[in-house]
């Protein structure tokens, strides 16, 4: 058995069960977005597919002790034939990928595979995929939907942008989905991101316009 079906498995035992829009669905079509983004921009493979795999075995958002967990990929991947430095990258990817490590100050610098990997996530996350996701995440948490009294925050901060008390569903795409597309770092990303931007859009157009009962 290869490695990357090694992990492909680990992952899905870790978050087949998932039910706030990360499952084992969202894993593998960020691992085919990071093949095809790799492709174009001529990063390894494998690194880019297995990070893409073990991204959310870690996510602060799903496990209970994100430390614990990253220790525990951590043991996992040493037990793997993997060369030492492909271990690190792909940990250090993985705890350093997410969009609320860049509402810190801490300074990260994830390799090519990384980013490519940061960008296939973030991709999942806009479009008609990523709408879905959104409101599904939303009312598993008991979001409000929207409230036209309530502006989107701005400037957020680490802190501001987990309180989930303070966020509607339709908010959550001007304080973060609608600027996904400006912070991507490859032009192949780019490219498939300004499509999904424009559907996100025209959603709360729609949305909005139905709200006021206008349409």
């Amino acid at each position: 058995m290869s490695n990357l079906t090694l992990i492909r498995d680990f992952a899905r035992q870790k978050l087949g069960a998932d039910k706030s829009g990360h499952a084992f669905d969202h894993l593998e079509r960020v691992a085919r977005t990071a093949k095809y983004l790799a492709q174009k921009e001529g990063a390894d493979l494998f690194q880019v597919q297995a990070a893409a795999y073990l991204h959310d075995v870690i996510d602060e958002k799903i496990v209970a002790n994100s430390k614990e967990a990253l220790i525990e990929v951590r043991d996992f991947l040493r037990g793997l034939d993997l060369e030492a430095t492909i271990v690190d990258d792909l940990l250090y990817t993985i705890d350093n990928m997410s969009f609320a490590k860049t509402l810190t100050d801490q300074e990260v610098k994830l390799s090519l595979s990384g980013q490519i990997v940061q960008d296939a996530d973030w991709l999942d996350a806009i479009g008609a995929i990523g709408i879905t996701r959104a409101i599904y995440y939303g009312g598993r948490h008991g979001e409000t939907i929207y409230d036209p009294k309530q502006p989107p925050r701005e400037n957020l901060s680490y802190e501001d942008y987990r309180n989930l008390a303070d966020e509607t569903i339709i908010n959550h795409f001007y304080e973060k989905l609608l600027k996904i597309k400006d912070q991507l770092n490859t032009s192949a990303a780019k490219d498939i991101a300004t499509h999904r931007q424009n559907v996100m859009l025209d959603f709360l157009d729609e949305f909005k316009a139905e709200w006021r009962a206008e349409r």
